[in-house]
């Protein structure tokens, strides 16, 4: 019953109410000038991007125990902001066996920081000590303080790719290259499963990870059309139940398919 629940809340949270557009969410996730607009990958991660043979990042990269550390620099956020992140957390636990624990003396952890531009985040983790993940202060409920938004870059932080570097994706949905800004053509590759897994997850419309039809267009025309025409692509309001599913699957949470 535990586990119907925890499916039952995420299909609310993503139906519930007027979820964000993807016009609205979408220029902090590119401001960053990062990799697809908000990921900061290390040099080992870049070439295993580009050499699918050294294995399955996701797999490498995960929290030992499903326990991730973290701090929160408050200084660079107000009270109602540091207590959004953390309701982010909570979400995300909520939906799985994961916990975030405020970090004491732990070598890897998280650190949520706001003093630079845009939303960005590391991939998984990179077992080195602190790593950081960029939330910049906008005002509740915009930018990157849209609820989905936080959870986008920690799922990030959780070992998530993008949604449409899924290796099937070609099956779902058309990139229009034709539209997509100059020199950006890279944020919608497509990425082998040596590199990107699915975890058996079916290609999920829905995502939070997932770009909105307009990602880095430079007409406004455009860029990623989904087979379905009825498909609404890029939502920021919460993991959707896919979402749930491949993240309890990645990280070996107790709950029968």
């Amino acid at each position: 019953m535990k586990y119907v629940a925890v499916l039952l809340l995420s299909v609310v949270l993503v139906s519930a109410g007027p979820v964000p557009s993807w016009d609205e969410v979408e220029p902090k996730e590119q401001s960053s000038g990062k990799y697809e607009g908000d990921i900061v990958l290390t040099a080992e991660q870049e070439e295993q991007l580009l050499n699918p043979l050294n294995g399955q990042l996701q797999l490498n990269y995960r929290w030992p125990g499903g326990v991730i550390p973290y701090e929160i620099i408050e200084e660079h956020f107000t009270q109602e902001q540091v207590a959004m992140i953390r309701r982010a957390l909570r979400l995300i636990q909520v939906d799985s066996c994961l916990r975030f624990v405020p970090r004491t003396n732990q070598r890897d952890y998280i650190r949520v920081i706001g003093n630079d531009s845009g939303c960005w985040s590391y991939v998984g983790n990179l077992r080195r000590g602190v790593q950081e993940l960029h939330l910049y202060p906008d005002a509740p409920n915009t930018g990157c303080f849209r609820m989905g938004t936080i959870i986008h870059e920690f799922l990030h932080a959780l070992g998530f790719f993008h949604m449409q570097s899924d290796p099937h994706r070609d099956d779902y949905v058309d990139i229009r290259f034709e539209n997509i800004i100059v020199g950006t053509e890279n944020n919608f590759r497509r990425y082998t499963e040596d590199v990107v897994g699915g975890f058996g997850v079916d290609y999920d419309y829905g995502s939070v990870m997932h770009y909105g039809r307009t990602a880095f267009s430079k007409n406004g025309e455009d860029t990623i059309v989904p087979h379905d025409p009825e498909a609404v692509i890029g939502q920021r309001a919460g993991m959707s139940p896919k979402d749930v599913q491949k993240l309890q699957i990645m990280y070996d949470c107790p709950i029968p398919y």
